[in-house]
């Protein structure tokens, strides 16, 4: 099933620190100059790595459905660490997902964290998890509201909700920092949507993020 489309950090990046920062004001696409005073919902960006659970059932000759559940990485050949393959088994089941999704096939993103994922994902969480932040059924993008629902059916975490406001909003917060909603430390940043779902003229989602980092060369 397709692995998730890349999320464009909101500005170009500055040759004159190596890429490092950013350059203020420079969009990275259009969209986002038109849309820079738009509302947008930001949900805080999890350091960890990109988890795929793909649900499908195909139907044979005779017309009987074969539900399988599998799991990928960023990419197909992304390798996952084996105690987050352990946990992944462990909540989404085949008889968890049938019951959950008898129709279509089914693709919820997250992103693995915790513990030996990421430098200082141990301020997340002691072991290793999964959190949502997408879900897709049958070539469609669920709304928030409906992401929710499935992350509480499913008995899984969904990336929180920080706050809603425009882009001068999101360059503040990135820029000064704020508390990660997981505990007593930073956030990485934020991913940043349009409150509703819109799409470019070449059928790419419009989505941006930033990170703390973005702002200060090191």
């Amino acid at each position: 099933m397709k692995e998730y489309h890349k999320i464009q950090t909101l500005f170009t990046r500055d040759p004159k620190t190596k890429f490092r920062t950013l350059i203020e004001g420079a969009y990275s696409k259009p969209e986002f100059h038109y849309l820079q005073y738009n509302k947008w919902v930001f949900t805080e960006k999890v350091d960890g790595t990109n988890i795929r659970v793909m649900r499908s059932a195909p139907k044979d000759e005779h017309g009987k459905r074969h539900p399988s559940v599998t799991f990928g990485g960023k990419t197909d050949n992304a390798s996952i660490p084996a105690k987050l393959i352990d946990r992944l088994r462990e909540k989404f089941t085949e008889e968890k997902m049938e019951k959950q999704f008898p129709e279509g096939d089914i693709c919820l993103y997250g992103e693995g964290y915790g513990a030996k994922i990421q430098k200082g994902g141990g301020n997340y969480r002691d072991d290793q998890d999964f959190v949502l932040f997408d879900v897709l059924i049958d070539g469609w993008w669920l709304e928030r509201e409906s992401v929710e629902s499935i992350a509480e059916a499913l008995e899984i975490d969904v990336v929180p909700i920080v706050d809603k406001g425009s882009f001068v909003d999101m360059v503040s917060m990135c820029k000064k920092g704020f508390k990660s909603k997981w505990g007593d430390f930073m956030a990485e940043g934020l991913v940043a949507r349009p409150a509703i779902e819109l799409k470019n003229r070449a059928g790419q989602r419009i989505i941006t993020k930033l990170k703390h980092k973005d702002f200060y060369y090191v």
